[in-house]
């Protein structure tokens, strides 16, 4: 990792009307870094991906992606910044009606400029990449186990080789095994190709084996902001409950996080 800063936010300001949903929120995620964005149901999380990405734009504050600001860029420059992201959609979000293969291939026929001999080429590595045989690409999204849905997102959320991947709840659903395998495929993935993560999860467990930095969203702001240890350190009522439960003592013991409180 060095020092370039892939997104950083300044004092970002979400309001619909005159609802707050986020308040003077500032981040800052270097490359290689993997981001766990954390907080209750409906905090905005969800709202404030869609802002780093360039999909939705902040009341006040600046947003900016690998140094540009997307909060200034016109739709053709955020698009050029977008196409260095790669997506994994909650639940792997396949297309029902076509089979692995061309799920994978999908980013890349949208770009229309790789020849279809080089797509397959290049969709047989990301099956191997992620664990699946090459007889798997003709398999359709209602043929495959919940850990393999997940394996083909991925693959395919990492086609165009990007630089900046956003995990949705990336173990949602699956069984404690398929989960731990799941999570040790990203981890040696990100290792292997030094890609930056923001990853919105519940899970303690993906939470204490991937996050090198973590964002708690709560009421309206960032309720904590750092590493493991020092979110475990946090005064605020919801991280303590979060935080601080006896599943989560359990989990971060185990991994060695400490905390003094």
């Amino acid at each position: 990792m060095n020092g370039e800063a892939v997104i950083r936010m300044e004092q970002v300001w979400t309001c619909f009307g005159e609802t707050v949903v986020h308040r003077d929120i500032s981040l800052t995620l270097h490359r290689g870094e993997i981001l766990s964005l954390m907080g209750s149901s409906g905090c905005g999380k969800t709202v404030l991906v869609r802002e780093m990405i360039g999909l939705q734009t902040p009341t006040k504050g600046r947003v900016e992606l690998f140094g540009e600001s997307i909060t200034e860029a016109d739709e053709a420059q955020r698009q050029a910044l977008r196409n260095r992201c790669g997506m994994l959609f909650q639940s792997g979000a396949l297309f029902s009606a076509l089979n692995v293969f061309d799920n994978i291939a999908f980013p890349l026929r949208e770009q229309r400029f790789l020849a279809e001999g080089l797509i397959s080429q290049l969709v047989r590595m990301k099956l191997a990449m992620v664990g699946l045989r090459p007889e798997d690409a003709l398999l359709m999204p209602a043929e495959l186990s919940g850990g393999m849905v997940r394996r083909v997102a991925l693959a395919r959320a990492l086609i165009m080789e990007p630089e900046l991947v956003f995990l949705d709840e990336p173990t949602s659903g699956l069984d404690p095994v398929l989960s731990e395998e799941f999570v040790n495929l990203l981890s040696e993935l990100h290792q292997e190709l030094g890609f930056t993560v923001v990853m919105v999860t519940h899970d303690l467990n993906t939470l204490s084996e991937l996050g090198s930095k973590v964002a708690v969203l709560a009421d309206h702001g960032l309720a904590a902001y750092g590493s493991i240890a020092e979110v475990l350190e946090s005064d605020h009522p919801f991280v303590r409950r979060f935080f601080h439960g006896k599943r989560a003592e359990l989990i971060f013991k185990s991994t060695h996080y400490e905390s003094s409180n």
